[in-house]
């Protein structure tokens, strides 16, 4: 029994010769093609997850000031009644509202302006002048003030023929429940990533340990804390996590300051107009990048803590 066990040691220390021969040598290489690949993997998903973080923020402030602006502004519209002055009925709404408490600017479009707005669907060249097109009246509250808008419409109702105040009620809700599906769906697209790049990192630790299961085992065998041996597991991938994740967000980051660039570029163009007034600028701000880069932090400490669980899991297996 005792030559046994003087044999047993034996071979321990000649595998612990072969594996950590002179200098201390890590557990876990620094260089491997699954590092490499773990690398590539947080990358490409702190890449997708920043885009969503940036677009879910793009969108919620250009929502904000959509909701910011129409809910300073609400809209008068006369429509043409038979027997009725209708410049005079136009004349009098204006006056009706001017007059009202709370009312900052009252500006009534022209015929040519009103034939304007019905021509994307009906064309340039339709005549309007013998339809019967209504005048829209924009009016601006006045800054801080809370006028009485059932009042105000209640009063165009009864002395102005054919007027009707429309104050976008029903285009707030839509665009806020707009903003807030955006925000929701980004928030699920990213724990999906999130889900999605644990189980990476999961695969690649049990791969990492398999590759070097010797070292684990006699580690284990010798009476090594599980501790250790998932520190030393953590500790790199906590680097490869971190460096994926810079990699990733510094690229969100770039493309994000060039998208604003081209914004920047567009204005005046009839494509530029229309992706402003759905995203704003394409500029994040401090906030946006600042979230951006905590992010790049988050997913270190995950792909960590993940690695971390998994090499636990995994010496509980072995005896």
């Amino acid at each position: 029994m005792s030559d046994l066990r003087m044999d047993s040691e034996l071979s321990v220390r000649r595998r612990m010769a072969g594996l950590l021969p002179g200098s201390e040598t890590p557990i876990v290489p620094k260089k491997s093609i699954s590092g490499r690949a773990l690398v590539a993997v947080v990358s490409i998903m702190t890449f997708l997850a920043s885009l969503t973080i940036g677009a879910v923020m793009l969108v919620r402030a250009a929502a904000n000031d959509w909701q910011s602006d129409i809910s300073r502004e609400v809209t008068i519209q006369v429509r043409p009644e038979s027997g009725q002055d209708f410049e005079g009925q136009v004349e009098r709404a204006i006056e009706i509202a001017r007059e009202f408490p709370g009312i900052g600017e009252v500006r009534a479009y022209s015929k040519e302006e009103s034939a304007r707005l019905l021509e994307p669907w009906l064309g340039s060249g339709a005549a309007l002048q013998d339809l019967p097109v209504p005048r829209v009246i924009v009016v601006r509250l006045a800054p801080g003030a809370t006028p009485d808008l059932a009042l105000l419409r209640k009063l165009l109702t009864e002395r102005v023929a054919g007027a009707s105040l429309d104050d976008h009620r029903a285009w707030m809700d839509r665009m806020r429940a707009m903003a807030n599906t955006t925000i929701f769906g980004g928030i699920g697209l990213l724990l999906l990533m999130l889900v999605a790049m644990m189980m990476s990192v999961a695969f690649a630790t049990r791969g990492a340990m398999a590759a070097n299961r010797p070292i684990v085992e006699v580690l284990h065998f010798i009476g090594a804390k599980d501790s250790f041996i998932a520190n030393q597991f953590q500790r790199r991938f906590l680097v490869l996590g971190l460096e994926g994740g810079l990699i990733g967000s510094g690229a969100a980051i770039v493309l994000f300051i060039l998208m604003g660039l081209a914004g920047k570029w567009g204005v005046g163009l009839p494509g530029g107009e229309q992706l402003a007034m759905l995203f704003g600028t394409f500029v994040l701000g401090v906030e946006g990048y600042a979230a951006i880069v905590a992010q790049a932090g988050l997913i270190a400490l995950v792909t960590a803590l993940t690695s971390r669980h998994t090499v636990h899991q995994t010496l509980r297996t072995v005896e």
